[in-house]
């Protein structure tokens, strides 16, 4: 067994050791979240674009409650896509425009 104390110099070997491992471990670090970047751009340039016009169901996929243009902030998550067609057919038909974004008055539909 070595008797003899640790130089300065072994002391800064030994530091380097460690800081070399450390910095090892940080590139890891740094190429598994610049991995993990590219796939979430490439998520969102696979995903599809929003829908133009959304109807809000009911509570258990009941009865439409609501017309909203798409990307409206107020549509709900019972909300699904739907035509413009479908839009105005929901508005005929009685279902309430969103008072956010008044798609009656985007899809040029008026009260009366």
């Amino acid at each position: 067994m070595n008797d003899q104390p640790a130089t300065r110099l072994d002391m800064l070997r030994f530091l380097e050791r460690v800081q070399e491992r450390d910095l090892r471990r940080t590139r890891q670090w740094i190429a598994v979240e610049e991995q993990r970047q590219v796939e979430v751009e490439r998520g969102q340039q696979r995903k599809p674009p929003p829908p133009d016009w959304l109807i809000e169901q009911g509570l258990n996929g009941g009865v439409p409650v609501y017309v909203h243009v798409g990307g409206c902030h107020m549509a709900g998550k019972r909300s699904r896509g739907v035509t413009r067609e479908q839009a105005r057919y929901a508005l005929a038909q009685g279902v309430d425009a969103c008072t956010h974004c008044r798609a009656d008055t985007a899809l040029g539909v008026l009260d009366g």
